[in-house]
């Protein structure tokens, strides 16, 4: 009963919210603090606070517990905040039809890539946009899988490209290509009598893997998973976040890593000689592009997309028919 209570509150009140106090109220959820979030929105802290303060008092509850570090919003603030979040969303659409209408492609861009696809991926990308976008900045930022969705959810990034599926129910998956995995080996290893490896052959030697956190890592742990058996000392762990980090030390000290396709494009004849194809199915992962479910800047977000798809062989696009082993 006291949730209706509220809820018709808020109806017979809400001539008295401004889309300037919900932007407040989200700003101090996303950084869960009231200096920080008045900095985001170039305001003084008692600004921010006021206008908050007048919010809560004619709605007639608190949205934010202050007594706690950090602040932490209510239970009806998490409800009024998560509308607030639609409510600023939908009339940003406004400002986006006019420029669609008006033909311009400009703003704010900002993107997150997981760190084992920007280098390889971006640097084209990118440098073709800025040519033929000028009037559009892009910002772009290299984080693990968590920290580009946790930053897509509250707004912080417009979308991201990271590996799926990822299973969140408020983010949109759109699919780019699928990546396949290849075997890196030292030049003294026994594998370079071998065309092809397989996972039983990797973990007869040092393995070289990416840090917690990365979900590259995870996925390397699965396509291994599937070996009969292997001896723990198999594996050596270093703790890097840099594929081309896990190269150098196979180079310096032997042993084996696991790399996406796309990384060895610009690898020379000799250093392409250590690399190794997996049987089939060969792993492969699936990279995407994710969004918030109902997201804002369709065009820019549509114009990336396209031009990642355009600097992109062919074969990553589809599988094809040859038998794959999907890696999550």
């Amino acid at each position: 009963m006291k949730h209706i209570e509220i809820n018709y509150l808020c109806i017979n009140k809400i001539y008295n919210m401004t889309l300037v106090q919900l932007e407040y109220i989200i700003a101090v959820d996303t950084y869960r603090n009231f200096v920080a979030a008045a900095e985001k929105c170039f305001v003084t802290q008692p600004t921010l606070s006021m206008q908050i303060q007048k919010l809560e008092e004619s709605l007639g509850v608190r949205i934010f517990d202050r007594t706690r570090q950090p602040v932490i919003p209510t239970e009806v603030g998490i409800e009024i905040i998560n509308q607030a979040r639609i409510a600023v969303l939908e009339s940003q659409k406004i400002k986006e039809i006019v420029a669609i209408k008006k033909g311009e492609l400009e703003g704010d861009l900002k993107i997150g890539v997981i760190p084992t696809v920007a280098p390889y991926l971006l640097p084209k990308v990118l440098g073709s946009m800025m040519e033929k976008y000028p009037k559009l900045r892009l910002h772009v930022w290299e984080y693990t899988t968590e920290k580009i969705i946790r930053e897509i959810k509250v707004g912080l990034l417009d979308c991201g490209v990271l590996s799926t599926p990822i299973h969140e129910p408020t983010l949109k998956e759109h699919p780019l290509f699928y990546e396949t995995f290849v075997a890196y080996i030292s030049k003294g290893s026994e594998l370079n009598k071998k065309k092809a490896v397989s996972a039983n052959d990797i973990l007869n030697e040092k393995l070289w893997l990416l840090n917690e956190g990365h979900c590259m890592r995870n996925q390397v742990l699965n396509i291994c998973s599937r070996r009969k058996s292997a001896h723990p000392d198999d594996v050596f762990e270093y703790n890097t976040g840099s594929v081309e980090t896990l190269k150098r030390m196979v180079d310096t000290n032997a042993g084996v890593t696991i790399m996406p396709e796309l990384s060895i494009g610009t690898f020379t004849v000799e250093e392409l000689d250590q690399v190794r194809y997996f049987k089939s199915p060969e792993p492969v992962r699936e990279i995407s592009l994710i969004t918030q479910e109902n997201y804002l800047k369709h065009k820019a977000i549509e114009v990336f997309k396209a031009e990642i798809l355009g600097v992109l062989p062919k074969r990553f696009r589809n599988p094809g028919k040859k038998e794959v082993m999907e890696i999550n």
